[in-house]
């Protein structure tokens, strides 16, 4: 038995399928399917009515403004979605375009597999580096060895290696990365800049000579050399576009360069004693690595590493977050940690596990990543029309289905909608938390993060859990239970001891609403609204309104689709900078941050700024009837605006239906044109999203016969690296539930950032197509 099966054969909480009524589909959806497992019933929930327990996710996509398909009349199709964890497999982009998998788990045969022959020469290298640390400790510590001697030793060491391999540790990945994009010439020049500034970490910027680097007129590959010179010599140079589409390269500043210890010699003695050079030697002082989890979520096992090597989950970097249920691999970094440490560490993990060590001089921070690529098995499927067909048919019938549904998600793409895990689960939407916010009304605005349904309440009371007939977590029903005693009681203390702690937002506002104030000593709080909603940590925040602005782009991105389709039309907007080569274009650089998720954040400039260091805005331009009629744009080069006070709308009917939407009931009252408010943080700028996507690559399929209900039907990473240590010897997987005769659909594609697999799956399969397997006990936002 694969211990994937031993994960689902001992199941703590029992499973079972969201199998809630689907509602029709919308009048531009597929037609209504003819068989069993297609027929429509009732119309969805109104999409201003308030969540409730017992929706489905079909009513939560209406309210989120998911609602058109951009071929609705393809024949859709059912399959259960994450049964296993194994159903459901993302693997990181990279970067450089290379999909990530673990294949090394631990540290010294990883190093064999990395320098072949040479793994015995990597292992000595190791030993001499600890050997270093302890001698530099010796040093520190008044030993016989003299402090200037072993520095100038260390200084003749560094200067062989430099001269070696070009003087900055760079690996052979990031060398052959830096002349790709920028040619052999200008890579040297950079390389021998950095070490300059590394010999001379006091001079100014202007001392430098800068580097004029080869013109680089495509925008994605601009982009890529501004973030891999980021990315390989952080802190330490910067790149700027110049007005003939060349990037000019030079110093930072000494006090932006983050190393103020280097700026004499002394502080450079006391960092060797330190055992920096010590890092040098091993490649640099960020440890990187690759993490291989099962039904965790990327926070959960960064926090137990963290805790296990000091420093809290703060210390690692990451390119973004994981979904829980599912596989998943990615790259995660960690400073100045030992991959043998790491690996001891490792070795405490429950349903995860990190190899594929290499030390780098840079972090992994948000973003950087290129996309995500899934894997995904789509259990007991049905297809549309299938009804009184032989198995053999039904195969037939599926092949022909997914042929066509994958070769017009290939060539017209999905309309990309953000998805709904954006909105959350609880009785009052982070949207609808967001509109208060965005109307000032602070107290509404904590009295809907402070809500509860009156179905989880029950539940909460029912001593005798067969009477409820809505399936409602532990922790949902205790928070249920808290909040309500603090509403009736205003006891702090009281909803504290129930209220679970993963419920971090409620309890941080009911301990500042409910606790004495330290300067006057009264219980003067209890309406100090943004006081309690500033105790909230800045992301969550932050998501309710985001939340909001994701709401208005479902609703419009529909709007258009219903109203113009794929047609491009004047007004529309493109972004200036992908676009600077084509008539009428801009020649302003973009500088993007993302969020968690991959979203590009766009943060308000001067007065309104919440915080110290601004980017340049990402911006856009509307299109001439000119320039529509040329030809030279695509329904794929339109964004549509987040809003914001710091966006263009488009110039056509679907500008003006942001005021008529924003200025409804649904879209709280507000005016697109003015979101800035006197509490700066929720001040949007706004931002833009590409109105439609498709996958990076060509969508693969594959139709598989199956009689198990637990059957594995894919290999994971952690699969084939223990089938490598195991000489090759295959587990054997037992044999139960037989069943009969089932067909499972395998997918693979590949997302860029900020891109929803769900929503491609929706467009794939259509209206009611996923049907989500769900833990009966599982909780949560």
């Amino acid at each position: 038995m694969s211990d994937h099966e031993d994960i689902d054969a001992r199941p703590q909480k029992r499973p079972r399928l969201d199998d809630s009524s689907l509602p029709s589909a919308p009048a531009t959806s597929a037609a209504n399917p003819s068989t069993s497992h297609f027929t429509p019933v009732s119309a969805p929930t109104a999409p201003n009515t308030p969540a409730s327990s017992g929706d489905s996710d079909l009513d939560r996509e209406f309210r989120a403004g998911i609602t058109e398909y951009v071929c609705p009349d393809n024949l859709g199709f059912t399959g259960i979605l994450k049964q296993r964890y194994t159903d459901f497999q993302v693997n990181e982009i990279l970067p450089t375009g290379e999909v990530l998998h673990l294949k090394i788990i631990g540290v010294v045969k990883q190093e064999d597999e990395v320098q072949g022959n040479g793994g015995d020469e990597q292992k000595k290298a190791q030993v001499d580096g600890d050997a270093e640390m302890m001698d530099v400790d010796k040093v520190k510590e008044g030993g016989q060895v003299e402090r200037k001697e072993a520095v100038q030793e260390q200084e003749i060491k560094t200067e062989e290696r430099d001269d070696a391999n070009g003087g900055d540790d760079l690996s052979k990945e990031d060398a052959q990365a830096l002349v790709a994009i920028f040619g052999e010439d200008t890579a040297q020049s950079v390389r021998r800049l950095v070490r300059q500034i590394k010999s001379h970490t006091g001079r100014k910027a202007k001392d430098f000579k800068a580097i004029n680097g080869p013109v680089i007129s495509d925008k994605d590959q601009r982009t890529k050399a501004h973030q891999l010179l980021r990315r390989i010599f952080p802190n330490m140079l910067e790149s700027l576009m110049e007005p003939d589409q060349s990037i000019r390269i030079k110093a930072r500043p000494p006090a932006e360069r983050g190393n103020k210890r280097n700026r004499n010699n002394r502080d450079q003695d006391s960092d060797r004693r330190r055992g920096r050079l010590a890092w040098e030697e091993k490649g640099g002082e960020y440890l990187h690595f690759t993490l291989y989890k099962e039904n965790k979520d990327t926070m959960e096992v960064v926090g137990f590493l963290g805790s296990r090597t000091g420093g809290g989950p703060k210390s690692y970097g990451f390119a973004g977050t994981k979904d829980r249920r599912a596989c998943t691999v990615q790259r995660v970094c960690v400073q100045k940690q030992t991959a043998e440490r790491m690996t001891h560490v490792g070795r405490q993990l429950f349903n995860s596990a990190i190899g594929d060590f290499e030390y780098k001089h840079h972090d992994i921070r948000l973003g950087d990543l290129a996309g995500n690529e899934f894997y995904i098995t789509l259990r007991d499927c049905h297809f549309e029309k299938e009804d009184g067909l032989e198995f053999t048919q039904r195969l037939e019938l599926a092949e022909k289905v997914l042929s066509q549904a994958v070769m017009d998600l290939g060539e017209n793409g999905f309309i990309n909608y953000y998805g709904l895990q954006r909105f959350g689960s609880f009785a009052a939407s982070t949207d609808a938390i967001g509109i208060k916010l965005l109307q000032e009304n602070l107290q509404g605005a904590v009295e809907d993060i402070l809500g509860y349904s009156d179905v989880a309440l029950r539940a909460a009371n029912d001593d005798t859990e067969e009477k409820s007939t809505v399936l409602i977590s532990q922790d949902d029903r205790l928070r249920a239970k808290g909040l309500h005693i603090w509403e009736s009681t205003q006891s702090a203390g009281d909803a504290l001891r129930i209220l679970p702690k993963k419920f971090s937002a409620e309890r941080n506002v009911i301990q500042h609403l409910g606790s004495r104030n330290q300067k006057t000593g009264r219980y003067d709080r209890a309406q100090d609204w943004q006081g309690a909603l500033m105790t909230i940590p800045r992301g969550l925040r932050l998501m309710y309104v985001h939340a909001y602005q994701s709401l208005v782009w479902n609703v419009v991105a529909g709007k258009r689709w219903t109203m113009l389709g794929n047609k491009v039309v004047e007004g529309d907007l493109v972004l200036v900078h992908e676009h600077k080569d084509k008539e009428g274009g801009y020649t302003e650089e973009a500088k993007d941050t993302v969020d968690q998720d991959g979203e590009v954040v766009i943060n308000p400039a001067g007065e309104d700024s919440a915080f110290k260091n601004d980017d340049a805005f990402e911006r856009a331009r509307p299109l001439t009837k000119k320039e529509v009629e040329s030809g030279r744009y695509t329904v794929f080069d339109i964004v549509l605006p987040q809003p914001g006070f710091d966006v263009e709308y488009p110039g056509n009917a679907i500008g003006e239906f942001y005021k008529e939407f924003m200025g409804s009931e649904r879209g709280g009252g507000l005016d697109p044109h003015n979101m800035r408010r006197k509490w700066r943080e929720i001040s949007l700028s706004g931002g833009y999203r590409k109105f439609l996507s498709k996958p990076l690559q060509t969508m693969s399929f594959e139709i598989k016969e199956y009689t198990m209900r637990e059957q594995q039907l894919v290999e994971t990473d952690l699969d084939r690296v223990k089938k490598q240590m195991e000489e090759g010897e295959a587990e054997e997987t037992e044999m139960r539930n037989v069943e009969q005769q089932k067909i499972a659909v395998l997918l693979k594609f590949q997302l860029g950032t900020s891109q929803y697999a769900t929503i491609a799956l929706r467009e794939l399969m259509k209206a009611g197509g996923v049907k989500t397997f769900k833990p009966e006990f599982m909780g949560g936002r």
